[in-house]
């Protein structure tokens, strides 16, 4: 009998990519719960979205009692947390957003899960799993070396990275004082189709195809590693079926760049694939501006514990992964304008 998945966010960037890839992939049902704020969208889910199989609510995790009904309603066997307030800067701007989603409406979906969980027969409890996604940006900053690992010592510096901190700890405390089954997954940074255009990749593309300067945080050298969404979402399935209860797993992309390495070898694609009329190349648009309050120097991802345990490693490259992107987004400019109505590219998170 299929496996019953209820997922939260799964009209966002990373949940999208994880409903189409379950839809298309495995023959679990999926519950997706989704608030549908600014970044989400079900135009992002795909044709996925009309696939009997995936039954979309409109719903806030921060109503608990809509949760409790549609976990009752649909009986899952697991129960994957991806909806969240994920953006630095807006968190900049607007931190009460992320206190309330971020930790609330964690909290919402722990007792909501527990309350469900306590219920079930011994052999459903044992199999059920509550996965709470969460990002490496809760480690907080690196120096010039060495690598986060799921031992490496919390110490977010934004209200985005202290909010998803917060509801990490919430997660690991209800499996240490009410047993409740939970998986707990930190990712690298994500790119890929379907990006909100606020995010660094789908905005340097609109920009650059704009003929709009490319503005650089500082002087560009703050280094991400990389994680292709297709790739994560693919550990993330791993994780909730195979992973042990009460363990973290590390997700990364093997593809530590500094901001302006970026930039560079976006413009260098855009130069190929869609050259500017003047024959100028696109890295001219590039400009530097001000760094954002709190910047994180340097992250980077020991993905050695998924490998080893679970047998996962990304498949895309930075090469392979950034031209698939950027071609998606050159192919699907109608869905970047639907999406961006209410966002034109303005700078967020100026605050200091």
């Amino acid at each position: 009998m299929s496996k019953t998945v209820l997922l939260t966010g799964g009209a966002g960037f990373i949940g999208s990519a994880l409903v189409r890839y379950l839809i298309n992939e495995t023959d679990v049902n999926v519950v997706n719960l989704d608030k549908l704020t600014y970044a989400g969208s079900r135009l992002s889910i795909g044709e996925a979205d009309s696939d009997p199989r995936h039954h979309f609510h409109q719903a806030d995790i921060c109503d608990v009692d809509e949760v409790r009904k549609l976990i009752d309603q649909y009986q899952p066997d697991y129960i994957m947390h991806l909806a969240a307030e994920s953006h630095v800067d807006r968190s900049i701007d607007g931190p009460g957003e992320f206190i309330q989603t971020n930790l609330v409406g964690t909290y919402n979906m722990l007792q909501a899960t527990l309350e469900y969980w306590q219920v079930l027969s011994a052999d459903r409890q044992a199999s059920f799993r509550f996965h709470h996604i969460s990002t490496d940006e809760v480690y907080g900053s690196l120096g010039d070396s060495g690598l986060f690992t799921e031992t490496t010592r919390y110490k977010p510096n934004s209200p985005y990275s202290a909010s998803k901190a917060g509801s990490d700890h919430l997660v690991r405390a209800w499996n240490k004082t009410f047993n409740l089954p939970v998986v707990t997954s930190n990712c690298s940074n994500n790119y890929g189709p379907y990006q909100f255009p606020e995010k660094l990749v789908p905005l340097i593309v609109q920009k650059a195809l704009a003929g709009e300067p490319l503005p650089i945080y500082g002087k560009g050298d703050n280094i991400l590693d990389w994680l292709y969404v297709d790739d994560h979402v693919k550990a993330l399935w791993k994780i909730v079926t195979e992973g042990e209860i009460a363990e973290s797993y590390n997700v990364g992309g093997h593809n530590e760049k500094t901001n302006i390495e970026v930039v560079q070898t976006m413009c260098a694609i855009l130069d190929e694939l869609r050259p500017r009329a003047d024959g100028k190349g696109y890295a001219e648009q590039i400009i530097y501006v001000t760094d954002r309050p709190g910047h994180d120097r340097r992250y980077a991802i020991d993905a050695s514990k998924i490998d080893e345990t679970l047998g996962w490693t990304p498949d895309e490259t930075f090469e392979t992964g950034f031209r698939r992107t950027i071609e998606w987004y050159l192919d699907n400019e109608e869905w970047v304008a639907k999406v961006s109505k209410d966002y034109s590219g303005q700078r967020l998170g100026a605050k200091s």
